[in-house]
C-alpha cells in the first residue's frame, strides 16, 4: 500500500506575521499551476480555464493560501520546485498538512 501524497499549505503569511501583498497572489499562483493536469483530462481550445488539482487557491481560518499536492512532482518535478520556490523566496509560511473533506465533518451523528 502506498502512501498518499502529501499536501503543502502554503499561507499568505510572511515568517514575521505580516500578510502577503497583492490580495490575490493565491488566485495568481494557482492559476500559473493550471496547465498541470491529471492524465485524461482535456485541456485545450475552448476549454473552460480550472484550477489544477494538484496547487489550489482556498481560504483557511482567514488566511489566504494555496495548497500544493505533492503529486504534481509526478507530473513535471519543476513545476513543484517553482511552487516551493515561490513561498521561500517570498518569505511565506510552510506547512505539511492534509486537508479534512467537508462531507460529514463535525456534523453530529
Amino acid at each position: 500500500m502506498s502512501a498518499k501524497p502529501r499536501e503543502i499549505f502554503i499561507q499568505g503569511v510572511t515568517s514575521d506575521g505580516r500578510q502577503f501583498r497583492p490580495s490575490d497572489w493565491a488566485e495568481r499562483l494557482a492559476g500559473v499551476m493550471a496547465c498541470f493536469q491529471p492524465p485524461g483530462v482535456k485541456v485545450g481550445l475552448g476549454s473552460h480555464i480550472r484550477y489544477s488539482p494538484y496547487c489550489v487557491p482556498r481560504v483557511i481560518n482567514g488566511v489566504k493560501c494555496v495548497i500544493v499536492n505533492e503529486a504534481l512532482r509526478d507530473v513535471e518535478p519543476k513545476a513543484l520546485d517553482f511552487v516551493l520556490s515561490f513561498a521561500r523566496d517570498n518569505d511565506l509560511q510552510v506547512v505539511d498538512a492534509c486537508l479534512l473533506p467537508d462531507e460529514g465533518y463535525g456534523t453530529p451523528r
